[in-house]
């Protein structure tokens, strides 16, 4: 038998949304973002769960939602359509997202990058619920679709010459006209094709984004004449990124105490806007202003806390770039010095790949040495003429970096370092999804498919993520029986206490050692062939898991990874391509990750240097995906991003 992978990011799990009227708070979550998510508005949440009248909320609550109405039907053909200009330059068509379909999955199935995908659905991310139609090329449909085929060419005819002349009968109109929203219309499409910003149209239409867009209703398109022109600066082609500075009103702004401004709300304002114009997150927002659960509306006083100036760049047209990898040549220690070359390798092809795509670049490598050398290596870094500083790879040479840049505050990224020490710098940029991440993920996992099974965990020498993950899951779940072993040979099926026989449990693999792994996934492949209903999880990848897929997959393993690459996919082709004609080999594992950091990074910038407000944006490159939030209110970006990996019989 076949077996399949299933691999979904993290959060973008696909939600039954038709079904679905009750929500379970996780990590992250707020009355606006909760909102926002089920299509309704804040107050009309609030009025459905009047215990949470003042807008807080904890990990584990459950409120009441609106379900947005999608009619599903499992077979409804796929439509052609008329093709959108972009970089496929392919006729494209739609399919209709089925249950446990996923970006990942569609991008296996499809033989579709998720750099390709993204181009050709600009709001993939709200648009990943049951019965939402996903643009693909139509030649990938009719070649990989399976059940999900396209129609007879008859018919498509006849759709794509129905969707012509729908098109043809709305005309843009001209300044000052108003427009009759479409059935098929969101906002991304409205301000895309009217060449004007989400900000600009909410303006426009006071209430329309808590109302939302309704076929039939006429709205307000015409330009400001104010308006500022937009120039459009050279990216990373594959790569869809935003400025997340789109223009807002101006409000009024007003010094209060030590810590906080105050902001007065102007027509047009929206939540989104504020946060990016001030840098803060929603979660920060609404802590500071309560009533902000009750909507935003013109004329409210914001008390908003003040963050530290983001980076500028100073002077000239070029972005100063500096990589402080750990060669070892001044010291003769060669320690580090396979990891820094094959880093550098990534990187080289990351820096000539953006530059071919317009973007000014001044690189300087600079030898960081070995830890007790390190300091004698910034003398050759310029703060004063330094626009953004990837490296060094360790914790105590970042913060020497960090005391170093302290006055320029500039943007600094660690590709390995990752500790709560390094928190309370609000111009670092952590790289490394850390173990507490993982360790929430894998309760939230176990807490979906459990039912009283015993659980263990096992630990590594040291224990603290295994009894963190055991905490995590006694708040988690009812009448939880959990215990930290420290091999997997400890892991024991259970007795059931009516008929005597076996019963399943659940086993956690809490631990990155290879030895353990291999273990691991044996003693559960034992469990699994003596009784049906055993499931195991892993917060780490290991090499066995890929080796004995079969096996595994009949005790549902679930495990996460921070990189993988979807060999499949057109971007991910042309890099491995690229590094292969360069280098006359595949690249080797820190060659991946110097290219997916320098990649990132390069592309998150603009001429200004200011990087820290294209932040918000989540990008996937060769094999890791970038996910950043902020550690605290005026702290590091640390990245969260991962996948979750599930093989299934």
């Amino acid at each position: 038998m076949i077996k399949r992978f299933f691999i979904l990011s993290s959060l973008c799990m696909v939600l039954g949304a038709s079904a679905q009227n009750s929500h379970t708070v996780v990590k992250g979550d707020n009355p606006y973002n909760i909102a926002k998510k089920y299509g309704i508005t804040v107050d009309e949440l609030l009025k459905l769960n009047p215990k949470f009248k003042d807008g807080k909320l904890a990990i584990g609550d459950v409120v009441t939602v609106k379900a947005e109405k999608h009619t599903v039907a499992a077979s409804k053909p796929v439509i052609a359509e008329k093709a959108k200009p972009s970089h496929l330059n392919a006729q494209v068509g739609k399919i209709i997202l089925q249950p446990k379909q996923t970006i990942y999955g569609i991008t296996k199935q499809y033989r579709i990058s998720e750099t390709d995908l993204r181009k050709l659905n600009p709001e993939l991310d709200t648009h990943m619920k049951i019965g939402d139609e996903i643009i693909l090329p139509l030649e990938s449909i009719k070649k990989y679709g399976g059940e999900q085929q396209a129609v007879p060419a008859s018919i498509v005819a006849k759709s794509t010459e129905t969707h012509t002349e729908a098109s043809a009968a709305v005309v843009t109109p001209a300044e000052g006209e108003a427009y009759v929203i479409q059935s098929k219309d969101n906002y991304y499409r409205i301000t895309k094709q009217f060449g004007i910003s989400q900000q600009e149209l909410f303006a426009l239409n006071p209430g329309l984004e808590e109302k939302g867009l309704k076929p039939g209703e006429t709205i307000n398109v015409k330009k400001s004449n104010t308006d500022a022109a937009v120039v459009s600066e050279p990216v990373n082609p594959k790569t869809k990124i935003d400025s997340g500075n789109e223009k807002s009103p101006a409000g009024t702004i007003t010094a209060g105490a030590d810590d906080y401004v105050t902001y007065t709300v102007q027509q047009g304002d929206t939540v989104f806007s504020i946060i990016n114009k001030f840098g803060v997150s929603i979660d920060e927002l609404i802590a500071l202003n309560p009533d902000l659960s009750k909507g935003l509306k013109a004329g409210m006083v914001l008390k908003i806390k003040k963050q530290d100036p983001a980076y500028i760049k100073k002077s000239g047209d070029a972005l100063s770039v500096v990589l402080m990898l750990p060669f070892g040549y001044s010291t003769n220690e060669t320690q580090y010095r396979s990891m820094a070359l094959d880093f550098l390798t990534g990187a080289k092809l990351a820096i000539e790949r953006n530059a071919r795509g317009g973007q000014k670049l001044d690189v300087k490598i600079v030898d960081s040495g070995n830890e007790a050398s390190f300091k004698n290596s910034m003398a050759q870094i310029n703060p004063d003429n330094t626009d953004l500083i990837i490296g060094p790879f360790f914790k105590s040479n970042v913060i020497d970096v960090l005391d170093f840049t302290k006055n320029q505050k500039i943007p600094v990224v660690a590709p390995f370092a990752n500790s709560p020490e390094l928190y309370n710098y609000n111009n670092l940029i952590i790289v490394e999804t850390n173990d507490q991440t993982y360790a929430d993920k894998i309760v939230e996992e176990v807490k979906a498919v459990y039912s009283d099974q015993k659980i263990y965990v096992v630990a590594d020498s040291k224990k603290e993520i295994a009894n963190y993950i055991k905490g995590g899951l006694e708040k988690a779940v009812k009448n939880p029986n959990i215990i930290v072993v420290n091999s997997p040979a400890e892991v024991q099926l259970d007795q059931n206490m009516m008929t005597g026989q076996s019963a399943p449990v659940i086993a956690i693999l809490a631990s990155d050692n290879d030895a353990a792994g291999e273990a691991f996934a044996n003693k559960t492949i034992a469990l699994s062939k003596e009784v049906q209903g055993v499931k195991a999880f892993s917060m780490y990848y290991s090499p066995v898991f890929e080796k004995k897929v079969d096996e595994l997959s009949q005790a549902n393993l679930v495990y996460l990874m921070d990189r993988k690459i979807n060999a499949e996919g057109n971007f991910e082709k042309e890099i491995l391509a690229a590094y292969k004609s360069k280098y006359c080999k595949t690249p080797p594992k820190y060659a991946i990750v110097g290219f997916d950091v320098v990649n990132d990074m390069l592309t998150r910038e603009n001429k200004k240097g200011e990087i820290f407000k294209q932040m918000n944006k989540v990008q996937t490159q060769l094999a890791t995906k970038f996910e950043f939030v902020k550690s605290k209110a005026n702290g590091a970006y640390v990245n969260t991003g991962y996948r979750v990996i599930r093989l299934v019989p």
